[in-house]
């Protein structure tokens, strides 16, 4: 059968990436046996047509479509819902979902809470290993809500699941175990540390690059942890994501040519794109790299924008539009990152206060990482 062949490679590809966790083989267990990701893919799946807009793939239409984007690669999620032409819901890739479980330490009884139902996958992952009755789960989509908790209902799986802001957690199943989210903040709420008992473990994505995993202090007041892994997560509905870079770049020259001082095949480098998330959070930066040369996009989302490309002969042309200057910004964000020693991925943590949070590299004790 199709879905098994493709279920199978995906363990594989997991098993050759060395993707599945090894402190939490459970979760492997879950992924393949006990929760299978294709009973909680809705019929209708959403695919990019390679142009200019994402169009429906549906099960009964297609099948085989349909499973291989339920079955895709270890780091390709599953789009199941579209909101002013954009995904707002996916099913989560699996090495990420993976990698977060691991980093959660959830053991058997323990009570906890999610945010960002979805489908209804991960809170049916939780509780497989939970117990029944123990996983709350929140989604600020009602119509999602309610048609995860029949997919779950339909799996065996006793997860209460509630239409909510997510940021607010829910406070009358309070004192969680643990906590999770599956969708991206920048600022972590404060209900999430408030309603999680001392030594509990919360996980996160944080922005559009990694995920952290903090603990909560004994005394409550606060929550501290360390970047656990990388991948990107829609933000929480509402939030805007800001202009594409084609929609600032548009049709027209450049505002100016740049001179290159450095070459920019640095920001292929995931420590220093991290880094750089930490010190610039409202820049973004995307490269593609071909047997022919390397292209660098940035923009701010709002109004600035450059591009560069460097050739085999490691020649740079760069161009920028709108007011910021978005290579020298990224410049100076790169010299930081040298003169803090260069830090990588997992030298960067995260304290997080009622009176906001602080991201560090190092130990919490260092200070602020931004310049």
């Amino acid at each position: 059968m199709y879905l098994d062949d493709r279920q199978r490679e995906l363990a594989e590809a997991m098993e050759t990436q060395g993707r599945w966790p090894a402190d939490s083989p459970w979760v492997r267990r879950a992924i393949l046996d006990t929760v299978p990701r294709h009973q909680f893919a809705p019929d209708r799946l959403w695919t990019w047509d390679g142009h200019d807009q994402y169009v429906p793939v549906d099960r009964d239409r297609d099948q085989d479509a349909w499973t291989d984007l339920v079955y895709a690669g270890p780091e390709d999620s599953a789009i199941i819902q579209i909101l002013d032409g954009l995904p707002s819901s996916s099913l989560s890739c699996v090495a990420v979902v993976a990698d977060m479980l691991d980093s959660l330490i959830l053991e058997p009884g323990q009570r906890i809470l999610e945010v960002g139902t979805g489908a209804g996958w991960n809170a049916g992952l939780l509780a497989s290993r939970a117990g029944t009755g123990l996983v709350t789960s929140v989604e600020v989509d009602a119509d999602l809500a309610a048609a995860a908790g029949r997919r779950l209902a339909a799996a065996g799986l006793d997860v209460a699941v509630h239409a909510g802001d997510g940021n607010a957690g829910w406070p009358t199943g309070a004192p969680y175990d643990g906590a999770i989210a599956t969708y991206a903040v920048d600022q972590v709420p404060w209900a999430w540390i408030e309603q999680t008992r001392p030594g509990g473990r919360i996980v996160f994505p944080w922005g559009r690059l990694g995920h952290v995993a903090l603990t909560v202090a004994d005394d409550g007041k606060s929550a501290t942890g360390w970047v656990q892994g990388l991948g990107m997560f829609m933000p929480s509905r509402g939030v805007d994501q800001g202009r594409e870079y084609h929609a600032i770049r548009g049709d027209g020259p450049p505002d100016r040519t740049v001179r290159v001082e450095r070459g920019l095949r640095a920001l292929t480098d995931v420590n220093l794109l991290f880094a750089l998330r930490v010190s610039h959070p409202d820049i973004r930066i995307a490269t593609e790299d071909t047997k022919e040369s390397l292209a660098v996009r940035l923009h701010d989302g709002v109004s600035s924008w450059a591009g560069a490309v460097i050739d085999q002969a490691g020649t740079t042309a760069a161009y920028e539009g709108g007011p910021r200057r978005l290579l020298a910004e990224v410049e100076a964000g790169r010299r930081h990152w040298e003169e803090r020693g260069s830090p990588g991925v997992w030298d960067f943590g995260m304290t997080v206060t009622n009176d906001g949070q602080s991201v560090w590299s190092g130990a919490a004790g260092a200070g602020p990482y931004t310049p």
